[in-house]
């Protein structure tokens, strides 16, 4: 090979390796830079996963809750008449919605990230050109899309059965959106430390539920003799019930701010150990 084919097969190598230099220079800067609709994509890629079985993700919850409002509104209702001065089915109301709407939230982040996990479907989204806070907005953003279907759906059902819930719309949705987002968030670190089903199903069935039914759903705080009542003040989510109470009812148990402070708080929080655990990979790539 003379000295002239020399030179042109190494300015081939050097041209192939800066190109390929370069294509990894732009994928990183992407990454790092804004990619809204790599983020999009995977958005609408949560959303219709969850769409295309919408009996079960949607409608099972709400049909589930109109249960609870035929046992708890109608048959407990009849002897218990009012809480505080309000309609027992008005009181239950906010607690079923949220209820609703937190395992939604929870079951779609949690149950789809664990799945990728398990089918290695992760292993594409983690190199796709897409940063951290991009994965956690595709994941969430589509649980708390289902979640607000839910919960809208679980009102108007509630408001079809005769409940007057409709106090301040603009005092519940911030509530029902920040709720949303931290059992999302919360459902994203369950799927990452988990390792099957089995851990994520502990979550809603002895978290979760006990959480909410000791939150004051079915009962005032008030009622409660001490220590029970003070210890009840302990339960985050007693904070998010009598936001969501005091927006579609006018009352509460505690005062609306300390809700939304409540949630903003844990939010942070949840959003902070869901972007450490997927910048350090835990469980993800081992």
């Amino acid at each position: 090979m003379s000295s002239s084919e020399q030179a042109d097969q190494q300015a081939r190598k050097a041209a192939i390796q800066q190109a390929a230099a370069r294509r990894i220079e732009a994928i990183v800067a992407e990454a790092q830079g804004p990619n809204h609709y790599g983020a999009y994509t995977l958005f609408k890629r949560e959303f219709l996963r969850f769409w295309k079985i919408s009996t079960q993700t949607v409608l099972s919850p709400v049909v589930t809750t109109l249960l609870y409002f035929l046992v708890f509104g109608y048959a407990l209702g009849g002897r218990v008449r009012e809480v505080q001065g309000l309609p027992y089915m008005d009181f239950i109301v906010p607690g079923l919605v949220l209820l609703g709407v937190v395992n939604g939230a929870f079951a779609n982040s949690a149950f789809s990230l664990l799945i990728s996990k398990i089918h290695g479907v992760i292993n594409d989204v983690l190199i796709a050109p897409l940063s951290y806070w991009q994965l956690i907005f595709g994941y969430v953003a589509a649980s708390v899309v289902r979640a607000l279907m839910i919960g809208g759906a679980i009102w108007a059902v509630a408001i079809a059965m005769g409940a007057g819930v409709m106090h301040s719309p603009l005092h519940i949705l911030p509530v029902v959106v920040l709720s949303a987002l931290a059992f999302a968030l919360l459902g994203v670190i369950v799927a990452i430390t988990s390792e099957d089903f089995e851990r994520i199903n502990i979550v809603p069935s002895f978290i979760i539920m006990p959480l909410v039914f000791l939150g004051g759903v079915f009962y005032s705080v008030k009622m409660l003799p001490d220590p029970w009542g003070v210890i009840s003040r302990f339960n985050p989510i007693f904070y998010m019930v009598n936001a969501l109470r005091h927006g579609m009812t006018g009352y509460g148990d505690a005062p609306y701010w300390q809700g939304l402070v409540c949630l903003l708080g844990l939010c942070s929080i949840l959003f902070a150990v869901a972007l450490g655990l997927l910048r350090t990979g835990y469980k993800l790539r081992d």
